[in-house]
């Protein structure tokens, strides 16, 4: 194993933009952070050009495993925050709207037409024509009151 001997800042390099391209290509966030120590590694390379194999290859573990680790702690901390949390949530996403009753409530129990699709209802008898506010989501019934009472 001798060519091990032989491995300059650029090998390191070379690595890291493989596993930079890897990340491109599994966007899994773990090679990344190999990359980023990859290069670390070749930095301080560069500038201790005597550093042996052995040191290189534990810095390179050191450095992996904590990168990995502050990552994961940091997206513990700061979870992302989705831009439309409601997506697959479509009762939750009529929550607050007002809309008419075309068919009326009878023994708190109705039907209600919501752009293309119907919708059943629970709340007070109300007569057709009545603006109803979606209070809340029971599965896939809605939970409706009288928008026109104060």
């Amino acid at each position: 194993m001798e060519w091990l001997e032989h491995i300059v800042f650029w090998h390191w390099w070379i690595l890291a933009g493989m596993l930079l391209i890897l990340e491109l290509s599994y966007p899994v966030f773990f090679f990344l952070w190999l990359g980023f120590s990859a290069a670390a590694v070749g930095f301080l390379l560069l500038v201790f050009p005597n550093i042996p194999i052995e040191v290189q290859l534990v810095l390179f573990g050191i450095l992996s495993v904590m990168a990995v680790l502050a990552w994961r702690k940091y997206r513990e901390v700061r979870p992302p925050v989705p831009d439309q949390p409601l997506l697959n949530q479509r009762g939750q996403q009529y929550t607050g709207r007002v809309f008419t009753l075309e068919h009326p409530i009878v023994n708190g129990v109705g039907k209600l037409q919501v752009d293309d699709s119907t919708w059943r209802v629970k709340g007070p008898d109300l007569v057709a024509g009545t603006h109803v506010r979606v209070i809340g989501v029971d599965g896939v019934v809605f939970i409706v009151e009288n928008a026109e009472s104060p």
